[in-house]
């Protein structure tokens, strides 16, 4: 549950969604858009095919765009999707650095609750304790 308010957190401070939302409409426009225009794309599963070719960069080369508008289309969709990728590895990154924070002050937290209460601990947990901080230091 805690993970899903950090990923939730870092998708709307960065606007992820927005981002990914327009680039998925942009993608299904020019599916359409290629699908009625180019001569060589007769079905909607082909034109959707390509797009995917060229969102991955992978040019399978079994669909090839042969007019202008097609051609224009392939670059800009291609152009979006590095841009969008880049974006989400970037979110991800983040929401993995924002994991190990918080599980970093966790960690803080309960180390500073235990030296709070050090006269009710047992002798174990106090060198156990003793341990850590010596550990920390040293670092």
């Amino acid at each position: 549950m805690r993970r899903l308010r950090v990923l939730r957190r870092v998708l709307k401070t960065t606007g992820a969604h927005r981002i990914w939302t327009g680039f998925v409409l942009f993608f299904l426009a020019c599916t359409v858009i290629i699908w009625l225009r180019e001569p060589g794309i007769t079905t909607w599963g082909d034109a959707f095919w390509y797009c995917y070719a060229v969102v991955t960069t992978v040019g399978f080369g079994d669909v090839v765009a042969q007019t202008p508008l097609a051609r224009i289309l392939s670059v800009i969709l291609s152009i979006y999707a590095v841009v969008v990728i880049a974006i989400v590895t970037g979110v991800i990154v983040n929401y993995f650095n924002e994991l190990v924070k918080l599980k970093h002050e966790t960690t803080v937290t309960s180390f500073v609750d235990k030296l709070e209460r050090l006269p009710e601990r047992s002798r174990e947990e106090l060198t156990e304790i003793s341990r850590r901080v010596k550990e920390y230091v040293e670092r």
